[in-house]
């Protein structure tokens, strides 16, 4: 039990950092501070000759107000945050794009929060059925959690791409890559459902790096180059067998019927044996991938 305590508060540590809103200001307001300040100056200049002890207060003043205030700019352009810290304390992070300004002695780290489209590598999985396959997916994402994303992981790209990967491989394991009778889900034909399953895998993996998946679609989906050929022939084989399976059910749905006809319209009687005659030809017609030669018989229906 203290195991499992501790483990849930390290856990809890590392996901502490959420964002909340900075607080900086207008840069463009601060621009008429270092204006004022530049003209102090300048007027200060003018009137060391006159009046020293003034003049040279007001060019002090001036120049440590134009370097304190310079210090203090940045930028943020659309879809673009910066996350303000206090000698490593984190204090906010500031979204308002233009021009900004904070406290000099506050240090600033810009992140992007666009959406990124990341393709992953072909990775080599074993299906369901330990089939090995070959499976890649894209993905768009972006940060909708600037502290988590920075302060919460080392890195949340490279954390990401790891994740990424073994999202894709949990999920390659999940599914058979085909199912020829269509009653499973499967990688090849249901990749909506499974495009679905990974997002959700992957969200999960990430959420603690402040990461959001917008979209994740497989792009590579295929059998490993050693099996390729040998489960080809597989699946013409099975393709085969379901389609002679249909072609007799066919068949015997139509004998059938043609017996019946034959029976209620007093066509024709016909005994046991040659009922069967009668059904084994009308299967060999139906069922056969030639055309069938007929054998016209010339004398009586029993000879």
């Amino acid at each position: 039990m203290a195991t499992q305590m501790h483990a849930t508060t390290d856990l809890k540590a590392l996901r502490l950092s959420q964002e909340r809103p900075a607080h900086t200001f207008n840069g463009y307001i601060m621009l008429l501070v270092l204006a004022a300040a530049a003209a102090s100056a300048v007027a200060g200049l003018g009137m060391v000759e006159g009046v020293p002890a003034l003049g040279i207060g007001m060019v002090a003043t001036g120049i440590v107000i134009l370097i304190f205030v310079s210090a203090g700019f940045y930028f943020l352009q659309p879809n673009q945050a910066a996350a303000i810290l206090l000698f490593g304390s984190y204090k906010g992070t500031d979204r308002t794009t233009g021009l900004r300004w904070r406290w000099p002695w506050l240090t600033r780290t810009k992140i992007s929060t666009r959406v990124h489209n990341v393709t992953s590598e072909r990775l080599k999985v074993n299906d369901q059925r330990g089939n090995p396959i070959e499976i890649a997916s894209n993905v768009v994402w972006r940060v909708t959690d600037t502290a988590q994303a920075l302060y919460d992981v080392d890195d949340y790209n490279k954390f990401l791409f790891v994740q990424i990967e073994s999202a894709v491989r949990a999920i390659g394991a999940r599914y058979p890559y085909d199912d020829i009778e269509h009653q499973e889900t499967t990688l090849r034909g249901h990749a909506d459902v499974v495009s679905e399953e990974l997002k959700t895998e992957l969200q999960d993996r990430v959420a603690v790096a402040g990461i959001t998946i917008d979209e994740c679609r497989l792009t590579h989906l295929a059998y490993a180059q050693e099996i390729a050929q040998a489960m080809l022939r597989r699946q013409q084989a099975e393709a085969v067998i379901a389609a002679r399976s249909k072609l007799v059910q066919g068949a015997v749905g139509m004998v059938e019927m043609a017996l019946q006809m034959l029976s209620e319209k007093e066509v024709v009687e016909l005994d046991d044996e040659r009922r069967a005659a009668m059904v084994s030809n009308l299967m060999v017609v139906l069922c056969s991938e030639r055309d069938t030669q007929p054998v016209v018989n010339a004398g009586s229906l029993y000879q």
